[in-house]
Parts: C-alpha cells; sequence; structure tokens
C-alpha cells in the first residue's frame, strides 16, 4: 500500500532539485490529475520521459522514507509504491520551481529531446543484445547527461564549451570541459545520480561515459554488466545524432574511435547497425534538426 509524503517531506525532497522538468510534461500530467479518475499508468509514462521528474520519483522511492530492501529502477514500479497522491504533489511541486524564459526553454529542448530519444533506443539496443534488465538501460540513456543541465544554469558558455568539445578530434569531450571550467558534465551526472539514489552501476557507468576509447581500446578491461551498458549507450548516443543535436557536429568523432570494438562486443555488424537506423528514423529519431 503506498504512503502518503507529509508537505514537509515533499519540500525536503525537492531541495536541491534543479534540472526542471518539460513544461509540456507538466501541463500533460495536470490534464491527466484534474480528470475524475486520473490514471496512474499513463502518469507513469508521462513522468519517464523527462530527466527531472523521474529522477525525483526514483529518489522518492529509493529513500530511507520507505525503507525499501532492493533498490527500485522501474520508473513504473516507483510510481505504483508511491501513489498516486504523493506523486501528483510532488509533480505540482517542480511545477511551482521551474519557471522558465522561453528562451531557457529552446535551449533545454536540446538537452530533453535528447534524454528520451536515447533512452528510447537504448532500451531497444539491450533487448536486442539479450541484455537481461531493460529498464537500466532506460535509465542509464535517461540519466546520463544529468550533468548538462546543471552546467548550463551555472556557466553562461556553457553551450559554447559543450560544441568545442564534441568538434575536438582527439581529446575526450570530458578532456575539454576539465580544461574550460575545471568540471565536467559526466562527474556532475555521477553526483546527481548518487543523490537520486540510482544505482550504483549506472552512477559509475555516468562518470564515465566519455571515457569509452579506454575502456574498448583496451585489451586488460574484462566483460562486465558496466561494460555492456556503457556500449548501449554509446550506440543509441551514435543512432539518436546525439553528436550533431548536442555537439552540433557532422561527424562523431568518440563513436569512430569505438565504433568496430562496441559492436564487436555486442555481438552486431555494420548491417545490424544500418538496420537499427533505418528503423529509427522512420520513427522521427536521428532526425532531428535545430536552427544552429
Amino acid at each position: 500500500m503506498a504512503q502518503t509524503l507529509t508537505d514537509e517531506q515533499i519540500q525536503c525532497i525537492l531541495q536541491g532539485i534543479k534540472i526542471p522538468p518539460q513544461p509540456q510534461i507538466l501541463v500533460d500530467l495536470q490534464m491527466e490529475q484534474v480528470m475524475p479518475e486520473p490514471d496512474i499508468q499513463r502518469i507513469s509514462e508521462l513522468i519517464q520521459q523527462d530527466v527531472g521528474l523521474a529522477g525525483t520519483i526514483l529518489k522518492v522511492v529509493n529513500s530511507s522514507f520507505f525503507g525499501l530492501k532492493n533498490r527500485i529502477t522501474s520508473i513504473n514500479q516507483a510510481v505504483n509504491l508511491i501513489g498516486i497522491a504523493s506523486v501528483i504533489n510532488l509533480v505540482n511541486g517542480l511545477s511551482i520551481k521551474s519557471q522558465m524564459s522561453d528562451e531557457t526553454i529552446v535551449t533545454m529542448n536540446r538537452f530533453w529531446d535528447t534524454a528520451t530519444d536515447i533512452a528510447q533506443v537504448a532500451t531497444q539496443i539491450a533487448k536486442q543484445v539479450g541484455y537481461p534488465n531493460p529498464d537500466m538501460a532506460y535509465l542509464l540513456g535517461l540519466f546520463h547527461n544529468a550533468g548538462i543541465p546543471l552546467l548550463m544554469s551555472r556557466y553562461d558558455n556553457y553551450l559554447d564549451v559543450m560544441e568545442r568539445s564534441y568538434a575536438h578530434p582527439e581529446k575526450r569531450v570530458v578532456d575539454v570541459e576539465n580544461a574550460e571550467l575545471s568540471t565536467n558534465h559526466a562527474v556532475i551526472g555521477y553526483y546527481t545520480a548518487k543523490s537520486w539514489h540510482l544505482p550504483k552501476i549506472l552512477c559509475d557507468v555516468i562518470a564515465e561515459h566519455h571515457s569509452a576509447t579506454r575502456v574498448f581500446n583496451a585489451s586488460h578491461q574484462k566483460d562486465s554488466e558496466g561494460k555492456t551498458l556503457l556500449a548501449i549507450l554509446k550506440m543509441a548516443e551514435h543512432v539518436c545524432g546525439n553528436y550533431r543535436i548536442l555537439g552540433k557536429q557532422e561527424v562523431d568523432q568518440e563513436w569512430e574511435l569505438i565504433k568496430d570494438e562496441v559492436l564487436t562486443y555486442l555481438g552486431l555488424g555494420a548491417y545490424d547497425m544500418e538496420q537499427m537506423e533505418a528503423h529509427f528514423e522512420e520513427l522521427g529519431i536521428g532526425l532531428r534538426s535545430y536552427s544552429w
């Protein structure tokens, strides 16, 4: 049976939440909650499309308040455990906190779109290669770039830095960010994921998700679940055109360095990749265009 959170507990949870939810998702959730009988499944589906909302829900359900023995990684399960009343109160609290200008919304769209697309594609890749926990692949795709909006809010020039980092043919994305900002979005994302009580393996992969060249080009790196998740993520990023949407680049520098090793590791070939790209293009993923 779901436990109802008090107003004080909700305010405590919302402290420190800095990734704003997507305005359209909030509108859809508000429309659902005023229905005579709100559909908890529909609410769950909407929440799992948004980084900030999904992170908040997982932070709540995996907190000491619920005292669960096993960490929850399914947004649907989390929403059902928390209960519709508390979920609606949390969503409304985040809605009040996130007042964004039109300019900010346009900028954030690049982040929101890539997060949801990569999460969906990562789930499908996980199923295709036989990874037994697609929910984990989904969460990794959704949350791996959580550090980006936090750095955007702190540094006015962050998007310029990020574009330069994707353009560099030799340095890692995080190396360029470190040189210019003394931090990077992978590190910030790692600590954000920890604060949301995500499983350790996801936090660790988020921290290393721009170190794939080291992981896949080094003979001493053993097969592991973390390596599998990283491979799924990098493939999903490339299929979704992350390098074009976030990095504004025509060439995916990172993918070019690791694609053969990643495909071999996942047991896939160039033909599988082409088929997958064609499939997602039919769904409108990987074809998004932005006026740069």
